[in-house]
């Protein structure tokens, strides 16, 4: 099983946007140096929840130029805002830099204020991801596509320029669903999941579901039969237990407020989510805090996140990507990431 870290982080504070970056690159050049499998970032707009990411892409550039090794994944590209095409531009410029270190988690999206850049796209934006999938893979592997132009007239077209792999890594992200699960099975892509959110044993039945889809999906340019399991997780190795509930409560609670600030935003969203008081959107994050602290997260002692990582490596995952900005200053991170390192030869 491969560990990996993940960028996802809320409120940059008084410290500012530069600073924030200046941490990612600083954090990524660390984990690369010791040795973790890839760095993933998202793709946020207009939240405050995952603010200093609007652009995979861009970031990714500037990763792939300040590492040697580590993967360069996008989690997540949401695709139904974007033409397949310049996705596979874009990318294939980062994949060149990073010579041949990329591979894509690709999401349907859900905040319908994502979609002020692209509204005519969210009402079927699942049906957008399943038909640009194919044309994304085609254009990365150097197929030429058959689209209208200008005028209106069909024209063939090649993505320029051609990454280094042509095989492109691809994820699906799913929020929970059984069905996309299946959904990425059937399109031989990996999956890219949350641990939190689920019991053991929904997630047990979640990946038999996935290896058994894409056991019986025909070859179409994407993973083998067996597939890929990323799941992300909050993740803090501390020195023990009493240190981590000291240095991770305050920021993580904040963090899942104002996580549950961003849904009650979403026009789609239960209205009850958006009528929770102060002190119900408090209780609902120590409920959750606490809950990760029992199973599903990696914030705990080097022994507690050895047990988990064992538990998760015997459930058929194949990739925990660490979910790392959550509010810890950078030097503590840094603390965390090296005893988190030091777990790797256990997995």
């Amino acid at each position: 099983m491969d560990l990996s870290v993940m960028f996802f982080g809320a409120d940059v504070g008084e410290s500012g946007h530069a600073r924030a970056y200046e941490d990612v690159l600083a954090l990524a050049r660390e984990a690369d140096r010791l040795g973790f499998h890839a760095v993933w970032t998202p793709e946020r707009h207009f939240q405050q929840v995952g603010q200093v990411f609007p652009s995979p892409p861009v970031l990714g550039a500037a990763l792939a130029v300040a590492t040697e090794r580590i993967g360069i994944r996008a989690g997540s590209v949401v695709l139904p805002l974007h033409h397949p095409l310049r996705v596979a531009e874009d990318w294939a410029v980062v994949d060149n830099l990073s010579h041949g270190r990329v591979g894509l988690s690709v999401a349907t999206g859900w905040h319908s204020a994502d979609f002020v850049v692209r509204p005519e796209a969210y009402e079927d934006r699942r049906a957008r991801l399943l038909r640009d999938v194919p044309v994304l893979r085609r254009a990365w592997a150097g197929e030429e596509v058959e689209l209208p132009d200008g005028t209106g007239a069909l024209t063939s077209v090649r993505t320029q320029p051609r990454p280094v792999r042509e095989r492109l890594p691809l994820w699906l992200t799913t929020s929970g669903s059984p069905a996309t699960w299946e959904t990425a099975g059937r399109l031989r892509a990996g999956v890219l999941g949350a641990v939190v959110g689920q019991t053991r044993e929904e997630l047990a039945d979640k990946i038999a579901r996935y290896r058994a889809a894409c056991a019986g999906a025909p070859e179409q340019g994407g993973t083998d039969a067996h597939g890929r399991v990323t799941l992300m997780t909050h993740a803090y190795v501390g020195a023990d237990e009493a240190e981590v509930v000291r240095l991770v409560a305050a920021p993580l609670k904040a963090y899942l407020r104002s996580y549950v600030r961003q849904t009650s935003a979403n026009r789609t969203a239960d209205r009850r989510t958006a009528e929770l008081s102060g002190e119900q959107t408090a209780l609902m994050a120590e409920f959750a805090f606490r809950r990760y602290l029992r199973w599903g997260s990696l914030l705990g002692s080097p022994e507690s996140c050895r047990k988990m990582l064992a538990d998760l490596c015997e459930l058929g995952v194949d990739e925990v990507a660490c979910f790392i900005d959550f509010g810890l200053g950078r030097d503590t991170v840094m603390a965390g990431l090296r005893r988190l390192a030091a777990l790797r030869k256990d997995v």
